[in-house]
């Protein structure tokens, strides 16, 4: 851009004006017609300085409106000054448990391990000795205490017997998994890669841990080693969760960036409510979807967010409602446009009618409120291409290529062209409304890089994805998390053995 004087005529000497005088009407003519121009000149650049400035003030107004409850930013973004948005109406009733609510404090146990007598000694009125009298009965309180805990060593001795016969010597065979001089038992492996793959702590951290806790002074090198060892006894039922979501009705997808060894990665998630696999891969589109080969040999239904790459595979497909709402409050807060807010009251009604049927046992809607929805979304999407016109080609600078579109028109069309994928989750009660499934899985890997930083080498990605999925999983099951990598570390696992109770 130019500086302040590209902006003011130029200026004319005195005495190049009295030439254009003596020398006739049509020399001041051009002259006249020479400062029109370069008048016009500088009110085209102002103008055009002046529309540059007020796109890049709306497009600054709009991200710094921004937060978690308007796009795809997450919470943790939206800092101190997090505006909290309800959707949800009041249910008229009083903070914390309700009427009739069990209550979850403890409770008093029949045989507890140890008993402390406290004697009373003298009459609380009188102050007369009780040292002699009868004890009528006891108060009892109970305190609920975690031992110190110590290691515990056990040394196992392997018989040596000679033959009379033939005097060779026989050893007797150690138990399975005893195979060094001295190792750390399945316990002590397990709670290490817990602290290290669900607790979310650094190495140096769960190192310093175990030596406050146990006194046992493992180094980092140990915990990386127990953490190697760990995903790769769990990589033969990770292999078969793979399996079981390739044959599933329904599977979440999502993936978030990954930092390993200093460069951009990709962790991709796949999920339901009973599995979930993580993979890292270089990539975030089809060359990693393929590798992994989930949602390529699915026959049920993918949920996901319309990250393009997804909608080129064959399975039936619905997109996440939580992120439509979202961006449809983007448009609607901003500039007021009233068919944005009509269709997230569409969406949270449908929602709220499809959880109403469910409760009630039934399969699918009735067709009659299918066609009224669908009725009403028509009509919301016919209200907002109206609002929003497609650009003329003749207001765009652009000459080559598509011409630029306004978000809401963008998402008008899309909500348009993908109507079937928006909805389904009213014609198939199996599909939900959103893909929180997912984004839950996936917050989850985000918090250990936020707590522990990034990967030194793609092959600890690769064990933490492993061990992630085979935890995960166990967690949607019910079952305890340090049993299951217990025997993972003791025996030789099948899926079917990790999810028997």
């Amino acid at each position: 851009m130019g500086g302040e004087k590209d902006y003011h005529l130029p200026r004319i000497p005195r005495g190049q004006i009295l030439n254009a005088y003596k020398a006739g009407p049509e020399a001041v003519i051009s002259l006249i017609e020479y400062l029109q121009d370069q008048h016009d000149n500088i009110v085209d650049r102002v103008v055009d300085q002046i529309t540059k400035l007020t796109e890049r003030i709306k497009a600054l107004e709009e991200k710094d409106n921004k937060d978690s409850h308007n796009s795809d930013k997450p919470s943790s973004s939206d800092g101190l000054h997090r505006r909290i948005h309800k959707r949800r109406e009041s249910s008229g009733k009083k903070p914390g448990g309700q009427e009739g609510h069990e209550g979850t404090t403890l409770s008093m146990v029949e045989h507890p391990q140890q008993v402390q007598i406290h004697e009373v000694k003298v009459c609380q009125r009188c102050g007369k000795s009780l040292h002699q009298e009868k004890v009528c009965g006891y108060e009892p309180r109970q305190v609920f205490d975690i031992p110190p805990i110590a290691v515990e060593v056990t040394e196992h001795r392997a018989q040596i017997k000679r033959c009379p016969h033939c005097r060779q010597l026989s050893v007797a065979a150690f138990p399975l998994g005893v195979s060094h001089k001295t190792q750390y038992g399945p316990r002590l492996k397990a709670f290490a890669v817990y602290l290290k793959n669900y607790g979310f702590l650094s190495y140096d951290r769960a190192a310093q841990a175990f030596a406050d806790l146990f006194a046992i002074p493992l180094s980092v090198g140990t915990l990386a080693s127990i953490d190697r060892r760990c995903g790769q006894r769990v990589e033969g039922v990770v292999e078969q969760i793979r399996q079981k979501l390739i044959h599933a009705k329904v599977v979440h997808f999502d993936e978030t960036g990954l930092s390993i060894n200093g460069k951009l990665h990709w962790l991709h998630g796949a999920g339901n409510q009973e599995f979930t696999y993580y993979y890292p891969h270089q990539r975030r589109g089809t060359a990693a979807t393929d590798q992994i080969g989930i949602l390529p040999r699915l026959k049920g239904n993918a949920v996901h967010d319309n990250w393009k790459p997804y909608m080129k595979y064959s399975c039936s497909h619905s997109l996440c409602n939580a992120h439509h709402i979202r961006e449809l409050t983007a448009v609607y807060e901003p500039g007021g446009q009233p068919w944005a807010q009509q269709m997230i009251g569409l969406l949270l009604d449908s929602k709220q009618t499809v959880e109403q049927a469910k409760r009630t046992g039934k399969k699918t809607l009735p067709l009659c409120d299918i066609r009224k929805y669908e009725s009403r979304y028509e009509a919301i999407i016919a209200s907002g291409m109206k609002a929003n016109p497609p650009p003329d080609r003749a207001d765009s600078p652009a000459t080559r290529g598509r011409i630029k579109r306004s978000k809401a028109r963008n998402l008008l069309e899309r909500l348009d062209r993908l109507r079937e994928e928006t909805l389904r989750y009213m014609t198939d009660f199996r599909v939900p409304f959103d893909n929180n499934a997912a984004e839950r899985d996936i917050r989850m890997m985000r918090i250990q890089q936020k707590v522990s930083g990034a990967f030194r080498s793609y092959g600890g990605a690769l064990s933490f994805c492993q061990i992630r999925s085979y935890i995960s999983t166990i967690r949607k099951q019910g079952l305890s998390v340090i049993d299951a990598i217990m025997n993972a570390f003791e025996k030789d696992l099948t899926l079917t053995d990790c999810l028997s109770k």
